[in-house]
């Protein structure tokens, strides 16, 4: 008899199917407080939350049976992951049940703000008719551009088409024949920027999409666009947002979220163009319905000994062998991150090899962090060591491992291969005892670099002097050089240098250095 217990309220109709499962025990308390259920907790093989209760270190100490920890939604920020995975506990959730009802709701939301309904219900609540005043624009035969073409960007695709507006998206991952067969555009960021009326934003906040619809942006854009964000706050910029439909650049805003929540005094609900709900998007009976059912099944399937489908953690592995895999998941992960800066393109093969000692180790977790590393300069947080082959897949990126004896002098080697339609990049990185991880090699030089910190990846003529202009560049900016790696591949051919920095460089400063004219090419990366 496993033993479940519901701590947060959870859809009755989700949790039917833990009411009809076989050799199960259900316990429904939703207002223990944390010191209750430390106590409680031992009682139970499997735990269920929301995100009321906060599942810390010391209630998963205490958990002598937990075998698994569900979480009826996506956000998994009120669960110590690092505390669940050391005491061999899985943690799952349910990223998918929200899909439809958030694509829905951003389809409101655009509907709401052409046809301006909530100015015009509140104008006739307070007893005005006032129709000449709340004319607005049918979306018919207009473009959609959408930024970020996961699951909910994707359903609203479908949508916008089934309103025969025309759609142009953008996505680090979209290819210009998944677009043909989906009957939509394929754009860059800027097509979208230049070509939409309507811009609705669908992509994960990280680093590299935070502000990433800022002024330059708007610029960019057509006069009287209109913008829909129901994906997550910092996007975009909303001084830069307020600032644009102050001036006429931006008809109107529909947004779901913002930087800061709640968001009660907020500067753009001032503004009559703007359309706001209190982050809605997943808001729905339905939804609440979807992602309760989805993490029950993942918790009776891993009760029952079967695989789950939406893990969040790195499953316990035994510990004599996590401790000798252990210290390849940083090098795997830093290899995936740094490749993936050398290109632009879509990744549609990835080839891992694994040589000498790594070849008889078990490598599927190290495979996991190497395809983590990849996938994290796009997906951001959402990816991790667990689900990461399956992003990859539902990417349509096939990961291939392979074990091999060529060594090239070292006593381990990974390297880890990406093929795009423009070609196949390569990096190769080892351990060295007692020195820890190295880059030993990009593409076809060989290189010993230290994968951390800032790093800049400069493709260049091997000419006497570039060197010197570089390194004379790049003092003017007030950016100073710890370490220099350099490589060629004939006498007055192509060369590599990679360089570890100080800071992280500007764009500005990046640009600078590709207007020498021996340079070819500069990339940034940070480990």
């Amino acid at each position: 008899m496993f033993h479940i217990l519901i701590a947060d309220p959870i859809s009755d109709e989700g949790l039917d199917v833990l009411y009809k499962a076989k050799d199960v025990s259900i316990t429904k308390e939703t207002d223990l407080k944390s010191e209750e259920l430390e106590k409680r907790i031992p009682e139970f093989d499997a735990l269920l939350v929301r995100s009321q209760t906060k599942v810390t270190r010391n209630i998963i100490e205490r958990a002598e049976n937990l075998n698994i920890i569900g979480r009826a939604g996506v956000g998994v920020d009120n669960i110590d992951l690092d505390a669940a995975t050391e005491n061999g506990i899985i943690v799952v959730n349910a990223p998918n049940g929200n899909t439809n009802s958030a694509a829905e709701h951003t389809m409101a939301m655009m509907m709401t703000l052409s046809r301006k309904i909530p100015q015009a219900h509140s104008a006739l609540k307070n007893r005005k008719w006032e129709r000449s005043k709340y004319v607005g624009v049918e979306v018919k035969n207009k473009t959609l551009g959408i930024i970020g073409l996961g699951r909910i960007g994707t359903e609203v695709a479908y949508r916008a088409k089934g309103q025969r507006m025309n759609v142009i998206a953008y996505d680090p991952f979209l290819t210009e024949e998944k677009a043909d067969k989906m009957g939509i555009t394929y754009g860059e960021f800027e097509d979208v920027l230049s070509e939409a009326d309507y811009i609705s934003v669908h992509t994960p906040l990280m680093k590299e999409t935070r502000h990433m619809i800022g002024a330059d942006a708007f610029r960019q854009m057509k006069d009287g666009v209109h913008i829909v964000n129901c994906a997550r706050g910092g996007i975009i910029e909303e001084d830069a947002l307020y600032d644009a439909i102050v001036s006429g650049k931006v008809a109107g805003a529909a947004i779901d979220v913002l930087e800061e929540e709640p968001f009660q005094d907020h500067k753009l609900l001032e503004l009559p163009q703007v359309v706001a709900t209190p982050h809605l998007g997943a808001s729905t009976v339905e939804a609440q319905e979807n992602v309760a059912i989805d993490v029950c099944h993942d918790v009776l399937s891993h009760l029952n000994g079967d695989q789950v489908k939406n893990p969040v953690n790195l499953p316990s592995v035994p510990s004599d062998i996590f401790s000798q895999i252990e210290p390849y998941f940083n090098l795997a992960e830093k290899l995936g991150m740094f490749l993936i800066r050398l290109t632009d393109d879509v990744p549609e093969e990835v080839n891992i090899y694994y040589s000498g000692e790594l070849s008889d180790v078990k490598i599927a977790p190290i495979t996991r962090n190497a395809v983590k590393g990849l996938l994290e300069r796009h997906l951001g947080s959402r990816v991790n060591d667990v689900n990461a082959q399956y992003l990859a897949a539902k990417k349509d990126i096939t990961i291939h491992e392979n074990r091999t004896s060529t060594t090239k002098g070292f006593t381990n080697l990974m390297t880890v291969e990406v093929k795009t339609k423009s070609g196949i990049r390569s990096v190769s990185g080892t351990l060295l005892n007692g020195l820890g991880a190295r880059i030993v090699r990009v593409d076809d030089y060989s290189v010993d670099v230290m994968p951390v910190g800032h790093l800049v990846v400069i493709h260049h003529k091997d000419r006497p002097g570039v060197i010197g202009k570089m390194g004379s560049l790049l003092a003017e900016q007030h950016i100073n050089i710890a370490t220099m790696q350099v490589d060629r591949s004939d006498v007055g051919g192509n060369a590599i240098m990679i360089l570890s920095i100080d800071k992280y460089p500007e764009q500005s400063e990046l640009e600078a250095l590709k207007e020498l004219e021996e340079i070819n090419d500069v990339t940034a990366v940070d480990l």
